[in-house]
């Protein structure tokens, strides 16, 4: 099973061009779809979730025509958008089971063991008598993978699911979608880059509504061995840094500032080389700097 998306381009009446001919073939497993914000990342999901139209382009799972088959597609999809409404006096136990009843699972009996499946599953069985208005952020979020499992879904939308969560939340929720995405494709749509390096065993970075680079993480960032360089620097000689090299990092670091710049070779004194990682591949990427023929086995 493979979800596939062919030249999917989107404009808003506003003028911005959300999509650019974006093509994409996901697998069974995590995928992770990386960007900046506003970088069209939840137009794709919405539209692949049948919440909009695209202008242009096809995408198919499995035999089922997203754009045009939605009541099909809504089926075996499962969806936990960035924002999503909960009724604060309603209790988690009895919220899930009223959407167990719309997603159609008619029995009391088969409502009752879902339920009660997806709020252990998720981790919150003890809390499941508690008012949905008194549950942390990091509980939510459990709360909306718990409905979006309902009915056995063969494709699970998550968009930027950890913004805002604590590092315990985020540990927790990021072993709960490694724990579902072993049958089932799960899209993750997110800018924070430590979720899909984590997670997810192929990813694409997506920019300004255009796919720039897909492949696998770990391939990916090997592409850049040798090719990173770290140096401290001052504050005051970031702006003639930038114009001198191709920067694609800035941090902070014990009160200096550490840059990171892509070279072939030793870009000048003071550098050293520094092992790649997948922070420094999706900056470098956004910013421009890697050439996509040197890659082009890797985009769609």
């Amino acid at each position: 099973m493979e979800l596939r998306i062919d030249n999917l381009s989107k404009r808003y009446p506003n003028g911005v061009q959300a999509l650019q001919g974006v093509s994409l073939t996901i697998p069974l497993g995590m995928f992770g779809l990386l960007g900046p914000n506003g970088a069209g990342k939840s137009t794709l999901m919405r539209t692949l979730a049948t919440l909009q139209e695209a202008d242009s382009g096809t995408a198919a799972l499995d035999g089922i025509d997203v754009l045009k088959q939605k009541d099909e597609l809504r089926k075996v999809l499962g969806y936990l958008p960035q924002e999503f409404g909960l009724y604060p006096k309603v209790s988690a136990e009895n919220l899930l089971t009223h959407f167990a009843a719309l997603k159609g699972i008619g029995s009391p009996k088969e409502r009752r063991e879902v339920v009660n499946a997806l709020l252990q599953q998720t981790n919150l069985w003890d809390h499941r008598r508690k008012h949905l208005g008194s549950f942390s952020g990091g509980m939510k979020q459990r709360f909306g993978i718990a409905q979006a499992l309902l009915g056995n879904p063969r494709l699970i939308i998550v968009d930027e699911p950890t913004a805002g969560l604590d590092p315990e939340e985020r540990v927790r929720f990021h072993n709960l979608l490694s724990a579902i995405g072993q049958n089932i494709i799960v899209i993750l749509s997110t800018h924070i880059v430590s979720d899909v390096s984590d997670l997810c065993g192929r990813m694409a970075i997506i920019h300004q509504g255009r796919v720039l680079l897909v492949g696998e993480p770990t391939t990916l960032v090997a592409e850049l061995q040798g090719r990173v360089w770290k140096k401290s620097i001052d504050a005051a000689d970031l702006a003639a840094h930038r114009q001198e090299f191709q920067v694609v990092l800035v941090r902070l670091f014990a009160g200096r500032t550490l840059i990171h710049v892509l070279s072939d070779t030793q870009p000048g004194p003071g550098f050293e080389p520094e092992p790649p990682d997948l922070e420094d591949l999706y900056f470098a990427t956004i910013r421009g700097f890697i050439e996509k023929p040197a890659l082009a086995g890797q985009v769609n």
